[in-house]
């Protein structure tokens, strides 16, 4: 250590403390509460970075869903996880969701055979998703069906790991919507 004797007493600068320098340092449990408009705001940042979308993206995928007959909080955590990019990432195909949108941005899957390389593309119900030929011999795709068998896909969805193409069955249940641990009432209340 470069403080030398000095690092092995309590007085050491290595060494973390919870709280700030000074006088106001040592009294804890003194932080101030974070308020309701805090807490909204933070929920609706956490479905934001969980999703990889920018503040403008997010914030009109929530006027689509406020549009839709039903329950909003539903609708938008449907909006959120029927986008092409998230259905690559939930079938399997990439390991996170920036490397997802970054192979729809290249080109990599057809939609019903027609090529999309636009992340927030709307996946509809019977929609067949399926990595392109030329894509398939690319060394992303050299080990991907043993990745492929050690993860769990959603009952929305039906993956054929042969051919590397995924359908969806059916929109997201209130079940499937569940895991994604967000408060979508706090979300709601923050746009209103």
């Amino acid at each position: 250590m470069l403080k030398g004797e000095r690092c092995n007493s309590p007085k050491c600068a290595m060494v973390k403390r919870n709280y700030p320098p000074g006088i106001h340092g040592p009294r804890v449990g003194r932080r101030q509460k974070i308020s309701e408009y805090g807490l909204q705001l933070a929920e609706k940042q956490k479905a934001r970075k969980q999703y990889t979308l920018m503040e403008k993206q997010f914030r009109l995928t929530f006027e689509r869903a406020q549009k839709r007959s039903g329950d909003t909080g539903s609708n938008l955590l449907i909006l959120l996880e029927t986008r092409l990019d998230n259905l690559v990432y939930r079938a399997g195909f990439a390991s996170s969701r920036h490397q997802a949108r970054q192979l729809v941005n290249h080109g990599h899957f057809l939609v019903n055979d027609k090529k999309v390389n636009v992340p927030s593309y709307q996946v509809k119900q019977g929609d067949v998703v399926k990595a392109k030929d030329k894509a398939k011999r690319s060394k992303h795709f050299k080990n991907i069906k043993e990745k492929l068998k050690q993860i769990e896909t959603p009952g929305w969805l039906s993956l054929n790991m042969e051919d590397l193409e995924v359908k969806m069955l059916h929109e997201p249940t209130q079940e499937d919507l569940e895991k994604t641990n967000l408060n979508t009432q706090m979300i709601i209340e923050y746009y209103s």
